[in-house]
């Protein structure tokens, strides 16, 4: 599993199905957003989980790319003499 969320390819995967699953009438990530901006009144618990759930390939890809930025373009440390 460690190395599956490593992999950039099952993350943008992830993101494409499960982060925007069901794709119409809009992404559901995207009225979970909504619902988040505008209070989050009238949800319950399984709409946290449901957030929680779409939102977490979403998580990943930038927890990626953070981590690929900073192996990056990290500066290599003075070596002590």
């Amino acid at each position: 599993m460690k190395q599956a969320i490593n992999d950039w390819k099952f993350v943008v995967l992830a993101c494409l199905t499960l982060g925007l699953a069901p794709f119409t009438p809009q992404p559901h990530i995207i009225s979970k957003l909504i619902w988040l901006r505008d209070g989050a009144k009238g949800q319950y618990w399984l709409d946290w989980v449901d957030l929680t759930m779409h939102a977490l390939p979403w998580l990943l890809l930038v927890r990626w790319g953070l981590l690929f930025f900073f192996r990056h373009f990290q500066k290599e440390k003075p070596s002590d003499m």
